[in-house]
C-alpha cells in the first residue's frame, strides 16, 4: 500500500510517537499494510494546518472551489477500478458493490460542485421598523469529520465535499478498521487542486483523546459523525462544552412493510437491495420485515430463493456478491442474533450456520416467524440476516415499525398510492422508500430522527451543516 502515513498539510508522516496499527484483510485475515496512528501531538498539528489554510479557502469564490470539486469527481471516476478494488480489501464487500460504493462516493464531489455556487441569501424590508433584512450563508470554521468503516469512500466524500463547497477546512478521522481508502484520496484531492492544510487525514487507534482534544479546541466549530447511537451520544456531549454545530448520522432499525396489495416480485426486488446491499453492514439495512400474512408464504419463497442464489466468496473474486463481513466481532454478534432469535422459536429457511475457514464469513440467512422480543428486532443485525414477522392491521404494522429509539429510514411496499403515502407519513422515519429499497441519493437529505441522528447529509441541506446564517439590519 503507498499511503500509509497521517496526511497533514499536503505531507505524509509518522506519527508523533511512531506508532503504527495494521489494516487486516477480512476475507483471509491477513495483513494488508501498517498504518501510522495519530496522537494528541499530531491533531494539534492538523489544527494549525487546517487554520492556517482556512481564510485563503473561504476567501475563495465559489466558483473556484466548484472547480476543485468539479475536478475530484473526474478523477475518482476515471479510477472507480482502483477505489473499488481497495474498499473490498479492506472492508471485504463484492466488486458490485465497492464499485457501486465508489460511485456513489464520487458523486458527492459533482453535486456539491454544483451546490457550491448557489449559496442563495435573501434581502428583504422589515415589515414594522422600515430596516432592510440581509441574510447571508458564512464558512462556520474547521470541521471535524469522523468516518465509519462500512463505507470508507463514501462515508468521507459525503462529509468532506459539502465541507469544502461551503469553504471549510477539515480534520478527517476514518475508522482503524479501514483507513486505507480515506488516505489514498489525498493524491487525487491534491491533483484536483485542494490546496495544502485544507483536507487533513489522521488514522489512529488512540480515538478518544484525539477527538476529545479536536473537540476543545476553539478553533473548531463543527463536528459531523457517522456511527453508532452511544458514541454520538458521547461526542454530542463533547461538542456542547465548545457549543459545536453537530451533524450526526447515528444507528438505525429500518422496517421494511409488505402490504398484501403489493406486487411481490417487487417487493422481493426491493427487499434484497434493502438487506444485502454492503452485506448488510449499513444502517440503512432493512431490519425488520413485517409481511402481511396473506402474502407471507409467497414472499418468504421467492425472497428466500433470490438470497440463496447469491455468491459468497472473497470479494475480489469475479461474480461474488457475498463478501466476508469487517472483522471477527461482527460476525460473532450476527451469529449470536441468529441463535437468540431459533432459541425463541425462529424457523430458519436458508443460512445461519458459520462456515469453516478463514475469513469472517456469515451467510445468507432467512428467517420466520421471529419473535417480537428477539434481539435482533429491537438491534441492528448489520449482517445478511432477514428477521421475518407477519402482520393482519395495517395500524398494527405502523406501531410496530415505529416501536424503536431509532428513525432512520423505512420501506414500504404497496400498488395502493393512496394506502402508501398515509403509511409514510405516519412512519416516524427521516427517510422512506416507497415500493423501493434504495433511499440514499447525494441530491437528497439523508438522516433520522429520533435517536438516528441529527442534520442532514446531501440534497441542499448538506452544504448548510458546515455554515453560519448572518443577518444583517442596515439602514440606507
Amino acid at each position: 500500500m503507498e499511503n500509509t502515513n497521517l496526511y497533514i498539510n499536503g505531507e505524509w508522516r509518522d506519527g508523533s510517537d511512531n506508532q503504527r496499527f495494521d489494516v487486516m484483510n477480512p476475507a483471509d485475515e491477513t495483513v494488508l499494510a501498517s498504518v501510522a496512528s495519530a496522537t494528541v501531538s499530531d491533531a494539534k498539528d492538523a489544527l494549525d494546518a487546517a487554520d492556517a489554510a482556512f481564510a485563503d479557502w473561504a476567501g475563495r469564490t465559489p466558483r473556484q472551489r466548484a472547480e476543485i470539486l468539479r475536478k475530484a469527481f473526474e478523477l475518482m471516476t476515471a479510477r472507480l477500478d482502483d477505489f473499488a478494488r481497495l474498499i473490498t480489501l479492506e472492508n471485504g464487500k463484492g466488486r458490485t458493490d465497492a464499485i457501486g460504493e465508489a460511485t456513489y462516493a464520487a458523486e458527492f464531489f459533482r453535486w456539491f460542485s454544483e451546490e457550491a455556487v448557489r449559496s442563495h441569501g435573501q434581502i428583504g424590508h422589515a415589515p414594522a421598523s422600515g430596516a432592510r433584512i440581509i441574510v447571508q450563508h458564512k464558512p462556520a470554521g474547521i470541521a471535524v469529520l469522523i468516518t465509519p468503516w462500512n463505507y470508507p469512500a463514501a462515508m468521507g466524500t459525503r462529509k468532506i465535499a459539502p465541507a469544502l463547497a461551503a469553504g471549510c477546512p477539515v480534520i478527517i478521522k476514518p475508522a482503524s478498521e479501514t483507513p486505507l481508502t480515506m488516505l489514498a484520496l489525498m493524491p487525487l484531492l491534491e491533483e484536483a487542486g485542494v490546496p495544502k492544510g485544507v483536507v487533513n487525514v489522521l488514522p489512529s487507534r488512540q480515538t478518544g483523546p484525539m477527538v476529545d482534544a479536536l473537540l476543545h479546541d476553539p478553533r473548531v466549530r463543527v463536528v459531523s459523525f457517522t456511527g453508532s447511537t452511544p458514541v454520538g451520544r458521547k461526542l454530542l456531549v463533547a461538542a456542547a462544552d465548545q457549543v459545536l454545530k453537530p451533524a450526526m448520522e447515528l444507528g438505525g432499525n429500518a422496517p421494511l412493510l409488505v402490504f398484501e396489495d403489493a406486487d411481490i416480485d417487487v417487493a422481493v426486488e426491493g427487499a434484497m437491495l434493502a438487506k444485502m446491499r454492503n452485506l448488510g453492514e449499513a444502517c440503512t439495512a432493512a431490519n425488520r420485515f413485517y409481511v402481511h400474512e396473506k402474502v407471507a408464504d409467497e414472499f418468504i419463497e421467492k425472497f428466500t430463493k433470490a438470497m440463496a442464489a447469491l455468491k459468497m466468496g472473497n470479494g475480489i473474486d469475479e461474480g461474488v456478491d457475498v463478501g466476508p463481513l469487517v472483522n471477527a466481532d461482527t460476525r460473532s454478534k450476527v451469529a449470536a442474533f441468529v441463535d437468540d432469535a431459533v432459541a425463541r422459536g425462529a424457523k430458519i429457511h436458508l443460512g445461519g450456520t458459520v462456515p469453516n475457514g478463514p475469513g469472517f464469513f456469515y451467510p445468507p440467512t432467512v428467517m420466520s416467524n421471529v419473535p417480537a422480543d428477539a434481539e435482533c428486532v429491537c438491534d441492528e443485525i448489520f449482517g445478511p440476516v432477514a428477521a421475518i414477522q407477519t402482520f393482519t392491521d395495517q395500524e398494527d404494522a405502523i406501531k410496530r415499525a415505529n416501536d424503536t429509539e431509532y428513525g432512520l429510514v423505512a420501506y414500504v411496499f404497496t400498488e395502493d398510492m393512496k394506502r402508501g403515502m398515509h403509511v409514510c407519513e405516519r412512519l416516524e422515519y427521516g427517510m422512506v422508500g416507497l415500493n423501493r429499497g434504495l433511499v440514499s441519493d447525494p441530491a437528497a437529505p439523508f438522516g433520522g430522527m429520533k435517536q438516528s441522528g441529527l442534520g442532514r447529509e446531501g440534497g441542499h441541506e448538506g452544504m448548510h451543516e458546515y455554515m453560519e446564517t448572518q443577518y444583517i439590519s442596515a439602514s440606507w
